[in-house]
């Protein structure tokens, strides 16, 4: 199998090539720059791997949550190829592919969602994939809620938030942490062949990102309310 696979969710731009279990992969971290290198790293990874897009079997992309701009940049990308190639596009979950890249069997991913919350998710290591233990979801980090245990990975941004609040909040339920993971395009290239192999490739055009957020542009006076309600008794 072959398949492409972009992350843009978050600061860090990646584009990975998944070659019948071999994975190439270009990452940096580089704000506001993610329009100007995906496209050319990903022509240029086919070109290293002397593969024509036209042997593409699948497209994957890193589906969010994560920033508004970088999700529907990486969802554009892969539609536009999936559609030219008439291949299937595979969404994968952005705190998955964070999660997938950490130590341990069981792994918090979180990432700073800004506006004082974190996205969320809990996965448990399965085979060649992962296996969600909760809905991925929005949340002020001093009031999250996980499955039951202790002996947690914790990764991304999200336990660096808000003055570290999710890892008060889980304290002494983790046993490693790492504040600086950042998503790459190598773990959505990962479980998004694992996805193709079960036959879970989508038509592109039924790929939809996955804010959490209902409203990404909150107003300044609606972050307010949202602060005071919060702090509400």
């Amino acid at each position: 199998m072959k398949l492409l696979a972009f992350e843009t969710a978050t600061e860090a731009c990646s584009v990975a090539l998944w070659l019948d279990g071999e994975v190439r992969e270009r990452f940096e971290v580089a704000p506001r720059r993610h329009a100007e290198l995906a496209l050319p790293w990903a022509e240029q990874l086919l070109a290293d791997a002397g593969i024509a897009k036209s042997q593409l079997d699948a497209i994957a992309v890193g589906r969010g949550p994560g920033a508004f701009t970088g999700v529907r940049l990486a969802i554009a990308l892969g539609q536009g190829i999936a559609l030219a190639l008439d291949r299937p596009l595979v969404p994968v979950s952005t705190l998955a592919a964070l999660a997938f890249g950490a130590p341990g069997d069981r792994m918090l991913a979180a990432i700073d969602a800004r506006m004082g919350e974190v996205y969320l998710g809990a996965f448990a290591r399965e085979g060649d994939g992962l296996r969600a233990l909760m809905p991925e979801t929005v949340v002020a980090p001093d009031i999250a809620s996980v499955p039951e245990g202790n002996g947690w990975t914790a990764v991304g941004t999200g336990f660096a938030a808000a003055h570290a609040a999710l890892q008060g909040c889980l304290q002494g339920r983790l046993a490693r942490i790492d504040v600086a993971a950042l998503p790459h395009a190598s773990a959505v290239a990962c479980l998004g062949a694992a996805a193709v192999a079960r036959g879970e490739g989508l038509p592109p055009e039924r790929v939809e990102p996955a804010y959490l957020r209902d409203n990404v542009a909150l107003t300044l006076e609606q972050q307010q309310a949202l602060r005071a309600a919060r702090s509400a008794p």
